[in-house]
């Protein structure tokens, strides 16, 4: 915080974006004095526009002194750093030495002694941008979702051709230390065989992976993926490269094999929506501990816990870090997988569910049918949900039916029996291959429960929206009609809409956000040279303005109109004054976006027609409706990774529901036995539909509360609106232990 002059700040638990003062110029914001940004559109930028580097020097004393020096200079006291472990435990140590390096500044007369007085201590907050996601105490960093970005896209390219010409495929992705990227991404993608450096494989290993390659070859699967981590060791703590895992291959199967070494191809390209929101909050939150810091607060260091930023010690995480190398180098591999968290642990334990059949005499039987069943319209990441629903089911031991075309297809008996190997290759598939429809079940409740009886079907799994969501509610109110409805029914969210009751998050929005985050910037890059121009961009969503909200933060938007924030003329007025004001500035196109139900008289063509009239002679203007192709595409690593946890989930909920009524032919009447699955806030929790109708807006089909909405008045900060963000609820420094994460 240039400018700071390590004063106390007086609005400690108050509002964030206040008018600021300018460092060099002293002007308030909104003043002559030089405020305007050099890059117009910073978050579609990959890397870091101030620059990155391993210093030498201020490893050394010498060199932090000099640093000290620079910032005393500057009157900086408040310093926010982004980096690893190594960047953070750097910062920790000179914040340590700060007083004992103002003393030798004042000894060698380069500052006086009012000016160690004045500056007397340094506050010091870490945020974590590192694409490994190898540091202790987070769920992820930032700069990882676009690396799993750049690795999936590669995969998906090289898919084609290791299919054309019946190949295989050795991907060695980035990871020294830590075996993040290598088990998200053999997870989003269905890979045969993973090698971590926290997780080594067994010993004999060779004759185990080459049997697996050889029976997929035997059930004709045309292509197989094994996917490297750099620093992939044994349990002996030797490298295995992907060269000798080509050598392998190729000598014991004789397969034609290839090697491709994504490198630094990883760092670089546009970062993804999560990246950029993601970063947007943290920095947010690192402002704020900046601001509240006292002399004896401790380093903290902003992590994502949930859908939450929380701050934690520093070197307590850094420690954490650094015991997981420590407990790799003893070969307690075990211990480094406990310590790399909860959600590192969660993934591979999935991994291995999904990636590897037992043998049948080895499964024991359930005797117990679980149908799966796609509802409302489709979503990208549907058809990862479906594959690992049915690969656990079978795992604990069900017969797994798939239900195709909806509850339309479930009355007209459209059900068979789904396989292991049916579902292979679906991680990737954009859509829904059940096929869906927004039909609901109301009219067909006899011939459901029919074919409920004819299928002898004990538990249900809905994986589908809003629709999916009422249909669950009628199927749970016609238990009283239907004894065949009273069985074990959870549903898992999967919408670009993300308008679900009981989950902040739904499969395919992420996609979504994507879709409508990069098209923004080839909407922006096309103005580069014409110039003064302004977008209305309509995006989908009915009612719910997440997609809106959350694409023009992402996006860079001047304003995101919505439906849970009404609007009238004077807003859109005053937008239009904004951007006349904004052409003034270096920075000259304007980007606005509009829920396609935002207001029923203020259309995208009214807007759009109202911003060319108020801005003739300054900008024109153009407008683009996204439509359905917010739908489409193949589905994001978030979405690929989101929709096959908690698919296994509700898969291992109903396991455990069916083990209840082992037996006894229990009938379940019981609110908890019809749930939606969700996150909220910082829990993955089942939640019963009974007791989520008294949070829905069934009119506008929107849960009455929504946490992104929080978030809307930090979209307006960045567009340089004086607008305040609430920090009354920002997560203080909490004693979380890392691996609880």
């Amino acid at each position: 915080l240039p400018g700071h002059g390590g004063r106390r700040c007086e609005h400690r638990r108050g509002r964030l974006g206040e008018r600021l003062q300018h460092p060099a110029s002293g002007a308030l914001e909104g003043e002559p004095g030089n405020w305007s940004c050099h890059f117009p559109c910073p978050g579609r930028l990959g890397g870091t526009i101030i620059g990155s580097a391993r210093c030498q020097a201020f490893r050394t004393r010498e060199g932090r002194l000099k640093a000290a020096c620079n910032l005393l200079q500057r009157g900086i006291t408040n310093l926010c750093v982004i980096g690893g472990d190594g960047s953070l435990t750097g910062a920790n140590l000179f914040r340590k030495e700060w007083s004992g390096l103002l003393e030798e500044l004042a000894r060698n007369g380069q500052i006086d002694k009012e000016a160690v007085q004045k500056y007397a201590y340094l506050n010091v907050v870490g945020m974590v941008g590192s694409i490994d996601n190898d540091f202790c105490g987070t769920d992820m960093t930032i700069g990882t979702d676009s690396a799993l970005h750049r690795i999936i896209e590669v995969i998906d390219a090289i898919m084609t051709t290791a299919q054309s010409h019946q190949r295989t495929f050795v991907l060695e992705v980035m990871g020294r230390h830590c075996g993040y990227l290598a088990l998200v991404s053999a997870l989003a993608c269905g890979a045969d065989w993973v090698f971590l450096p926290e997780s080594p494989p067994e010993d004999g290993w060779e004759e185990q992976m080459c049997v697996k390659l050889s029976e997929n070859r035997a059930r004709k699967k045309r292509l197989n993926i094994i996917i490297v981590a750099e620093g992939a060791i044994d349990t002996q703590n030797k490298p295995i490269t992907s060269e000798k895992i080509k050598e392998l291959v190729v000598t014991q199967l004789g397969y034609d094999t290839r090697v491709t070494i994504l490198g630094h191809v990883q760092r670089g390209g546009t970062p993804s929506a999560f990246d950029r929101i993601l970063a947007s909050r943290m920095g947010v939150e690192a402002v704020i501990a900046l601001l509240e810091a006292t002399p004896d607060t401790p380093a903290c260091v902003v992590s994502l816990n949930g859908n939450h930023a929380v701050r934690l010690p520093l070197m307590e995480c850094v420690q954490m870090t650094q015991d997981v190398q420590k407990a790799m180098d003893e070969r307690r591999f075990q211990d480094a997988v406990r310590l790399r968290g909860r959600s590192f642990a969660g993934n591979l334990n999935t991994y291995k569910r999904l990636a590897i059949k037992l043998p049948d005499d080895q499964i024991p039987k359930t005797n117990c049918n679980v149908a799966v069943i796609n509802v409302g319209a489709p979503a990208a990441g549907m058809n990862a949900a479906v594959r690992s629903a049915v690969r656990v089911g079978i795992a604990d031991g069900h017969r797994m039916l798939a239900i195709y075309d909806g509850f339309d297809g479930f009355a007209k008996g459209q059900i068979k029996e789904i396989g292991w190997t049916d579902v292979g290759g679906w991680t990737g598939q954009g859509g829904s291959i059940l096929g869906t429809k927004r039909v609901l079940p109301g009219k067909y409740l006899e011939e459901i429960a029919t074919q409920m009886r004819a299928h002898s079907i004990n538990a249900l799994l809905i994986i589908g929206g809003f629709e999916a969501y009422l249909g669950l509610l009628e199927l749970s109110a016609a238990r009283e009609k239907h004894e065949e409805f009273c069985v074990p029914m959870v549903m898992v969210p999967a919408t670009v809409s993300n308008n679900v009751p009981g989950s902040d998050f739904s499969i395919g929005a992420d996609t979504a956000l994507n879709t409508i985050t990069d098209t923004c910037d080839r909407i922006k890059q096309s103005a580069s040279g014409t110039k003064r121009r302004v977008f209305i961009i309509e995006t989908m969503g009915g009612y719910c303005g997440y997609l809106a909200n959350m694409g023009g933060l992402a996006a860079g938007a001047d304003a995101a109109y919505i439906f849970e924030e009404p609007f009238d003329i004077r807003d859109l007025q005053s937008n239009v004054e904004h951007l006349t004001e904004k052409m003034k500035t270096t920075i000259q196109r304007g980007l606005v976006l509009r829920n396609e139900s935002c207001s029923e008289n203020y259309t995208t063509d009214f807007i759009y027609q109202l911003y060319s009239e108020e801005g003739k002679g300054v900008f024109d203007c153009r407008k683009n409706v996204l439509g359905h192709m917010q739908q489409g595409g193949a589905p994001s690593p978030f979405d690929r990774n989101f929709g096959t946890k908690i698919s296994a989930r509700a898969m291992e909920w109903i396991t455990a529901k069916l083990k209840e009524a082992r037996g006894r032919g229990k009938k379940f009447t019981t609110d908890d036995s019809v749930c939606v699955l969700g996150i909220s806030k910082r829990n993955v929790i089942f939640q019963p539909v009974a007791e989520l109708k008294k949070q829905t807006d069934f009119e506008h089909r929107i849960p009455k509360e929504q946490w992104w909405l929080k978030l809307r008045p930090l979209m307006k900060i960045l567009a340089k609106y004086k607008a305040s963000y609430d920090v009354s609820d920002s997560g203080q420094l909490e004693h979380v232990q890392p691996w609880s994460v």
